[in-house]
């Protein structure tokens, strides 16, 4: 039986179960934790927005960015529009179903000479993305807005890649680094996405809605993951015990095999020698009395 167990064909069929089974219950472990960081994301972001709004200089400073734990909360700020340094941010969705255009990111420069980068909001493209469309105008004079804080956005955050060739005036992400550079006062870190403004425009571009953190279906795949474990053991079991089976029943049916052939083989054998014998017989008897009579004949 260990023969059978330990054939080439079963060890690497042991090999795979070994292989797979810490590896479906690693995975499960792995989703039951992005659940629960995405539930730590949704009691984060509803309560961030449920706080008190503040001055963005509170919670955003220039140099460094937007620390996690203050992403989605309420931020005041005062100051004018900087439509000149304004740009476009691409491939972005309209929050109401209207398609793919742009994000108008403009900056708002307040009292103190620092600025803030501001979303106002989506805008359609033009015929074609390397169209560059005008963005609604900004109202003159001193404003208020208030919005969402969020952290900047890098290559690792969004997933998204600097292309070089861009047409002038669009970018694809939030780089604040990048923009800190080429802009002409210093600016905090992060942005905000606008939820009100005074004085309100005759025009201004489609609000960015707010994107629901949820969890998602990290937790019911954890449960898919081992029970993925549980199938690949009970199949390794079954298989195993099949092996056994099949080896018992071909031992079984040889050695039977080889007793009913050694009874055949020596009824057969008595049966030519009888067979053989009453031959003889008759023939050597019918030959002896032939010659007596021809002897009889010659004297």
């Amino acid at each position: 039986m260990l023969k059978v167990l330990f054939s080439s064909r079963m060890m690497a069929f042991h090999a795979l179960v070994v292989i797979l089974v810490p590896a479906f219950i690693w995975l499960g472990f792995w989703q039951l934790d992005r659940a629960e960081q995405r539930s730590a994301s949704v009691n984060l972001q509803r309560d961030n927005v449920a706080a008190e709004p503040v001055a963005v200089d509170q919670l955003a400073s220039v140099g460094s960015d937007v620390a996690p734990a203050d992403r989605w909360r309420t931020v005041e700020a005062t100051g004018t529009w900087d439509q000149d340094n304004e740009v476009l941010l691409r491939n972005r969705d309209s929050s109401q179903g209207h398609g793919v255009g742009f994000h108008v990111l403009t900056p708002l420069v307040t009292e103190d000479g620092t600025a803030v980068l501001v979303n106002r909001g989506w805008i359609e493209r033009g015929e074609n993305a390397q169209d560059t469309p005008d963005a609604p105008p900004v109202p003159e004079g001193e404003v208020e807005v208030t919005g969402r804080l969020h952290f900047g956005e890098t290559e690792e955050n969004t997933g998204l890649r600097n292309r070089d060739g861009m047409p002038e005036g669009q970018i694809m992400f939030v780089d604040v680094d990048l923009l800190a550079e080429e802009l002409p006062y210093p600016i905090y870190g992060g942005y905000v996405e606008l939820t009100a403004q005074d004085p309100v425009p005759e025009q201004a571009p489609e609000r960015v809605a707010l994107r629901e953190e949820n969890i998602g279906m990290s937790a019911s795949y954890a449960f898919q993951w081992w029970v993925f474990t549980v199938v690949v053991v009970v199949g390794w079991v079954v298989l195993v015990r099949r092996e056994l089976r099949d080896a018992r029943e071909s031992g079984g049916e040889s050695t039977d095999g080889g007793a009913d052939g050694g009874a055949d083989g020596g009824d057969g054998g008595d049966g030519s020698g009888g067979e053989a014998g009453n031959g003889d017989g008759p023939a050597n008897g019918e030959t002896g009395n032939g010659s007596a009579e021809r002897v009889q004949q010659t004297h």
